[in-house]
């Protein structure tokens, strides 16, 4: 429960002064937790000025084509520190979406299986994808090459020397060894109608273990109020290095129209790609594809 200090505001008063329904606030803190008032020992509600100006945020977030639970999503995190880790993020702030342990041949399947449907959709929009490696992009960079070619803007992250911004390839972005997101896999698709994002956190103690058996706890989803928060935190994470960066994302991730995809059809679609590649060993060298 939150403290405001004097009297506060009444429901009614914030009602008044932002045009939603007793009825509504209280639903919204049934279900939402938000707004959070203050209770007197008479069991009344009393809010702040702070109260009063989250909800005009989720107004404004619902203005803007979010759903109701990501605008106050939005609102509720208003004002935090930045996230440093894309999967760390993601799980807090969607604690119900469930990981699952995938080796990296999976992920490589997965990850070819998003980057194929945005391909065949020929859909604008944000794309950001995490390769903790340089070394791990410079193998995929032809491949993301003609990704950004298709979308508003590309960006990945991993342990470049510099950034780098030219036209007709993904902007790179650099993170040092030590960051969280150095043991992180993660692609971010943000659409009008292809929403999908990937996020994986790599297992410690994994030394010794072969390249595509490596394991990382994963989530994926195709739930757009999901994937607009997991391209959200990505924007923080590009903001530590490049806010000039961070600043284009947040506003074509504003821009994007209402909601328009069909996310049942977008996961039949991307599942089925992601199994053809698993049954033609995607991932796996050639020389253990021939036993």
């Amino acid at each position: 429960m939150s403290t405001k200090p004097g009297t506060g505001l009444s429901i009614g008063d914030v009602s008044e002064r932002t045009g939603v329904s007793e009825a509504t606030l209280r639903m919204w803190e049934t279900r939402h937790g938000f707004p959070d008032p203050e209770r007197l020992a008479s069991g009344h509600r009393r809010y702040s000025e702070r109260d009063v100006e989250l909800v005009h945020q989720v107004l404004d977030e619902r203005e803007r084509g979010l759903s109701l639970r990501a605008a106050i999503e939005r609102a509720q995190t208003s004002g935090e520190e930045p996230e440093e880790s894309l999967f760390a993020g993601l799980r807090r702030r969607r604690p119900e979406l469930p990981p699952h342990l995938l080796p990296k041949r999976a992920l490589i399947a997965l990850s070819h299986a998003m980057e194929d449907e945005l391909c065949a959709r020929g859909e604008r929009g944000v794309l950001i994808g995490a390769f903790q490696r340089a070394r791990f992009y410079r193998v995929a960079e032809r491949r993301w090459r003609e990704l950004a070619r298709t979308v508003d803007v590309a960006v990945v992250i991993a342990d470049f020397d510099e950034p780098s911004r030219r036209p007709g390839t993904p902007v790179e972005v650099p993170l040092s060894p030590t960051d969280p997101l150095a043991r992180e896999w993660g692609i971010v698709c943000s659409a009008p109608s292809y929403s999908v994002c990937l996020a994986g956190f790599e297992r410690p103690g994994q030394r010794g273990v072969p390249d595509l058996d490596r394991r990382f706890e994963t989530i994926w989803t195709v739930d757009r109020d999901a994937v607009d928060t997991a391209a959200r935190i990505c924007s923080e994470l590009v903001g530590r290095t490049a806010p000039c960066l961070a600043d284009e994302i947040s506003r074509l991730l504003d821009e994007r129209p209402g909601r328009t995809e069909d996310r049942f059809d977008v996961a039949a679609a991307v599942t089925s790609r992601m199994v053809a590649y698993l049954g033609q060993g995607e991932g796996v060298p050639q020389r253990r594809r021939r036993r």
